[in-house]
Parts: C-alpha cells; sequence; structure tokens
C-alpha cells in the first residue's frame, strides 16, 4: 500500500532512535525497534495503534491480538497488556503510530451521527481490524503535518477528528461507540478504571468500586472483568506493578521501597506479587531493564 510506505517514511524521519516518542501533535506517538521483545507488561490508553512495518502480539487474559500493516488495533479504555514486537530488523525496523482517542471530540461525533448500540462486544475492550482505506488516508494526512508544523494547529484537529469518525463507521465501532456513551457499562467500567489508577496505593474494596460508579457489586465485578479479563482487584495489583518495576528502572529505587510506595505492607508479597507477573525477583528484574530501550517499547 503507498499509504503504508509514505507513512513509514514519515516515522522513520522523526524517529530515528528507538523507543517510543511523542510527536509535535498532541496525542500521537511514533515508534521505531531494530529488533524483536520479549514480552513487556504496559498500560494501554484507549488509542488508535497502526503499524507500517513489522509484526506485534498484544495478550490480555488468555486473549492474544496480532496486528501489523494490514491491520490496527483499536482499545477503549486502559488495559494492562503484555506487548512483544515479533518482526522487526536493522534493515527493515518496526514502526508504529499511535494516536490516543480524545474522548470529547468522540462524544461530539456520536451526538452527531447517533447509532444504535448492538449488543455488547464479548471479550476484552479492545479489537483488531483490517485497516479500511479511508482510515489509513485520515491517518496519513495527520502525519503529513508532521512535515508542515506551520499548518498543524488548523489541519490537525480536523485530520483527528476524522479519524475518529472513520472508527465509528467501521469494524470496530460497536466497541468504540460504547467508549463515550455516559450510559454504557463500558463507560461505567472506564470511570472506576480511572480511579483506580489514580488511588491504586490506596486500600479498596469492590463494594466501594462499584458504589462510586453506580452499580451493583455483582454487576460491577462481572462488567469489569469482561472488559479487562481481570477482577478490580487483579487489576490494581497489576498497576501497582508496573508503576514499582518504572520506579524501579526510571528512579532507580530499591524494592522495598518501591513495593510500600504502590500500597504493598508485606515486602514478600510483593517479591511473590512481582516475580509471578515479571518471572523474576524486583531487583533482579530492575537491573536487567535499566537502561534497555526495549522498556520504552510499548505500543
Amino acid at each position: 500500500m503507498l499509504q503504508i510506505d509514505a507513512l513509514s517514511d514519515i516515522i522513520s524521519r522523526h524517529v530515528p532512535a528507538e523507543g517510543m516518542h511523542a510527536s509535535a501533535l498532541p496525542r500521537l506517538s511514533l515508534v521505531r525497534s531494530c529488533r524483536s521483545t520479549e514480552a513487556v507488561p504496559t498500560v494501554y490508553k484507549p488509542s488508535l495503534c497502526i503499524i507500517t512495518q513489522g509484526r506485534k502480539q498484544v495478550e490480555i487474559g488468555g486473549y492474544s491480538y496480532f496486528y501489523d500493516p494490514a491491520t490496527y488495533l483499536a482499545v477503549s479504555v486502559d488495559l494492562p497488556l503484555v506487548g512483544s514486537i515479533l518482526e522487526a530488523s536493522p534493515q527493515r525496523p518496526y514502526l508504529c503510530l499511535v494516536l490516543d482517542i480524545d474522548l470529547a471530540v468522540l462524544a461530539d461525533l456520536i451526538l452527531q451521527h447517533p447509532e444504535e448500540l448492538g449488543p455488547a462486544p464479548k471479550g476484552p475492550a479492545l479489537g483488531v481490524s483490517e485497516v479500511e482505506p479511508g482510515l489509513l488516508d485520515a491517518t496519513l494526512r495527520l502525519a503529513r503535518l508532521l512535515d508542515t508544523p506551520r499548518d498543524a494547529a488548523a489541519l490537525a484537529p480536523l485530520a483527528e477528528r476524522e479519524i475518529l469518525y472513520r472508527l465509528l463507521s467501521g469494524a470496530q465501532a460497536p466497541m468504540i461507540r460504547r467508549i463515550a456513551s455516559a450510559e454504557s457499562r463500558l463507560m461505567q467500567v472506564s470511570r472506576a478504571i480511572a480511579w483506580l489508577r489514580a488511588n491504586y496505593a490506596k486500600p479498596v474494596s469492590v463494594g466501594r468500586l462499584a458504589a462510586e460508579v453506580g452499580m451493583s457489586p455483582s454487576s460491577f465485578h462481572s462488567h469489569f472483568k469482561a472488559a479487562t479479563s481481570m477482577s478490580p482487584l487483579q487489576y490494581r495489583t497489576r498497576v501497582r506493578l508496573q508503576e514499582a518495576r518504572r520506579m524501579m528502572v526510571v528512579e532507580a529505587m530499591d524494592a522495598a521501597s518501591a513495593g510500600f510506595a504502590v500500597g504493598y505492607e508485606s515486602p514478600s508479597q510483593f517479591s511473590r506479587d512481582y516475580s509471578r507477573l515479571y518471572g523474576a525477583p524486583p531487583l533482579k528484574d530492575a537491573l536487567r531493564l535499566r537502561g534497555s530501550p526495549e522498556y520504552a517499547l510499548v505500543a
């Protein structure tokens, strides 16, 4: 596809170094890797991910999703995924464009273009679909504004709005529409996720979380697990461990301090949970990752 080649050229020119980098355009990030990677846990925001070279796998709760230049990944709530780049080399690096979804613009589009919400999609709140030509064209127009920054303020919002419109018209529309529907169970779960991410170090019960979003505990637990493939408390544990990992790798914090900082009262429990998720004790894992560009490759 000519559009994919053009996107690859733009990403290559604007991201010569390894890793994930914010661009000059709001909400748009670019990713480059010259090698395949091991599985790296991270939290994906509601976003659109389009690969232009290479191939990637993300996994959550036993579900695996593969995407490449023929497909796109859409995520509709903050999800703790485990991702690994499967195809990349110095000659043909993995290249990816990530656009965080502007929920205000999405809600406005849904009001202007209402549709009946069908049955709730099954499985976690993400999906992989074939890239439609209209979506690819709009994405390319947005990316080209990196080469003409004087035009970006006027034209980037228009291109971004069209991208969201194309998502609302595409295969992932049922899931995407639920992001901005205030009455939807997905939006209620999304509010609980936002609370957990902001307050992960605090003690909390499922009953309190359910009350915060106006649901019964049983209904809340069921819909939360349907969207994220884990229980609310399992989700909080995943967020705690990912933040502790960041503290140890980026801030060089010791394991005990990182565990206490994210809400653990028992260092031994922190070490057990950490080893179960990452396959190594906290300090050993952090020392391995410090200085590694792989830690920054999240999309």
